[in-house]
């Protein structure tokens, strides 16, 4: 009975499987990354750029756009052609960014309207990070040596109204413990200006950190899921340690632009998900600490536009300002 529904079902499923096959690239198309390179969102999208360019036969080449806490990027793509030639590959820092531009009322596009949710690519956990010499290994014990501090400690994050801003204000109101935010252009000089001490706390997706945690330059004190890192399974999470409103999903995943004709969305969503199950790619992505995706457009939308929703009262009370 199973075999004979399915050999039903097959004659009304190939006319949308042809369709989704029927358009291709042409000529070579662009992921927008909006960080600099080096970052766990630049890794990603260039392992997946690899494996789209060998199923296409298409050059799938990565652009770095950097700054505006993702949002400068983000806008290229919103303003493309929706003709499937230009794709944004972002992570959760989207949501927190659309938040707190929108509450400055200066957002240049709406995450809902103007992007088309393709697929997740990855779920990273955001790690919490500090300076091996800073004497923390959670966050109770950094707030206190922060307290003690005769100044408030640097924290860093990858611009005004992302992730790691959002996060440190949270920390610093539920926490009562001073920190200065000092805004970069993306995770890799963020992290690199803690690596040279000048910046005591910060936060980065546990893929391009891990090597400099194992190596123990940095010293994580907690991750953002609602879940341990399975890398790092002794590192408790935010809303174990008392931080329940710095919870935060870690993902990175693909944007086309909206009004970008549906069949041109199945064939790019039949790719990514594709890529998302080949045995290389799984095994590089879970290496690097992290899950890889695959899901559909509706699955990814919800999850995206749950969190910006989720996001927004956060931002409102804390009042964020973008400069």
């Amino acid at each position: 009975m199973l075999t004979r529904r399915l050999a039903l079902g097959l004659p009304l499923l190939a006319p949308a499987l042809a369709r989704a096959q029927a358009w291709a690239p042409a000529g070579t198309v662009r992921v927008v990354v909006p960080f600099p390179a080096g970052g766990t969102t630049d890794i990603l999208a260039r392992l997946y750029a690899q494996r789209l360019t060998e199923a296409l036969g298409s050059s799938v080449v990565v652009e770095n756009r950097g700054g505006g806490g993702g949002s400068i990027g983000a806008d290229v793509v919103a303003k493309a052609a929706p003709d499937g030639q230009t794709l944004l590959f972002h992570n959760l820092t989207f949501s927190t960014t659309t938040a707190a531009l929108e509450f400055a009322g200066r957002a240049p596009h709406s995450i809902e309207r103007d992007f088309a949710p393709l697929s997740l690519g990855a779920n990273v956990p955001m790690m919490l990070l500090v300076h091996r010499d800073v004497p923390a290994s959670n966050l109770r014990e950094f707030a206190a040596w922060a307290k003690a501090q005769p100044t408030a400690p640097f924290y860093g994050s990858t611009g005004p109204g992302s992730t790691i801003n959002l996060v440190g204000e949270v920390l610093k109101r539920d926490g009562a413990f001073p920190m200065e935010h000092v805004p970069f252009r993306g995770a890799a000089p963020l992290v690199q200006d803690m690596l040279a001490g000048r910046i005591q706390f910060g936060g980065d997706q546990l893929s391009s950190s891990l090597p400099h945690i194992r190596g123990g330059a940095l010293r994580p004190v907690a991750t953002l899921a609602a879940a341990r890192a399975r890398a790092l399974p002794d590192i408790a999470t935010v809303r174990e340690q008392g931080f329940p409103n710095a919870e935060l999903l870690g993902w990175n995943g693909f944007f086309a632009p909206a009004r970008t004709p549906e069949p041109i969305l199945q064939r790019w969503h039949a790719e990514i998900a594709a890529a998302a199950r080949h045995p290389a790619l799984v095994a590089r992505v879970e290496e690097l600490g992290a899950e890889p995706g695959g899901n559909s457009p509706a699955e990814f939308a919800a999850m995206v536009h749950g969190q910006v929703a989720a996001v927004r009262p956060l931002v409102q009370a804390l009042r964020m300002q973008v400069e």
